[in-house]
């Protein structure tokens, strides 16, 4: 049968979410790896990973099957669900790709305030660094991350922020992270046209009275 027929729809499809579910599974252990070996001691951050890579993980399998059986109620909700992953997931990495060094330490700011204090000495012994930004955000916080900092440069007296040490590969982090991103929103919207393309189409071994 030539490709855009019943079956190669099918076949494609399933593909596709096959390779979403490695995406997940691969996300689920990650965190699961860098939580073992101590990496990430956040839970929030750990949850969130695991949490992304579940849904991701849900959403292939809602469409796996609903593509093996046909199924019209689950492929009409897994288009859905798709696009609007797809919008969101788009314009994040449109936002990653745009955003300057301004915003930037804007965000490491607001980020930094949000992380507990076990993270942040974690981040210090692997960066070797102590501090986010001096005198971007709170000079008492930052005073109080210096004191508090287990990095072994403070050793020596002389220590980078940690603002800094990542400031100098955010733009091109955020360029990696924007340039997948916006690659994979396209095969999101890729396997929303799929869906509707397949859901429209006629099994060839079904009874031809079940659609009339």
């Amino acid at each position: 049968m030539v490709c855009g027929g019943f079956t190669c729809s099918k076949n494609a499809l399933c593909s596709l979410n096959v390779v979403y579910m490695l995406v997940g599974l691969l996300l689920i252990g990650v965190a699961a790896w860098g939580k073992g070996f101590g990496l990430v001691s956040s839970i929030h951050i750990i949850g969130g990973v695991i949490a992304v890579g579940v849904f991701l993980l849900l959403i292939a399998i809602v469409g796996l099957i609903g593509a093996m059986h046909h199924h019209q109620v689950m492929l009409f909700f897994y288009m859905v669900i798709l696009f609007i992953v797809f919008l969101f997931q788009f314009g994040v990495s449109c936002s990653c790709l745009a955003m300057n060094r301004g915003q930037q330490e804007t965000l490491l700011n607001s980020t930094w305030g949000m992380l507990q204090n076990k993270t942040k000495m974690d981040l210090e012994i692997q960066l070797n660094c102590c501090g986010l930004l001096n005198g971007t955000s709170s000079q008492v916080q930052f005073e109080l991350d210096v004191q508090n900092c287990p990095a072994l440069c403070k050793q020596k007296n002389f220590c980078y922020t940690c603002g800094l040490k990542m400031l100098d590969h955010a733009t091109e982090a955020l360029k990696i992270l924007g340039g997948v991103g916006l690659f994979f929103s396209f095969t999101e919207i890729l396997g929303v046209w799929l869906a509707v393309r397949y859901r429209n189409q006629k099994d060839p071994r079904a009874n031809p009275s079940a659609f009339l």
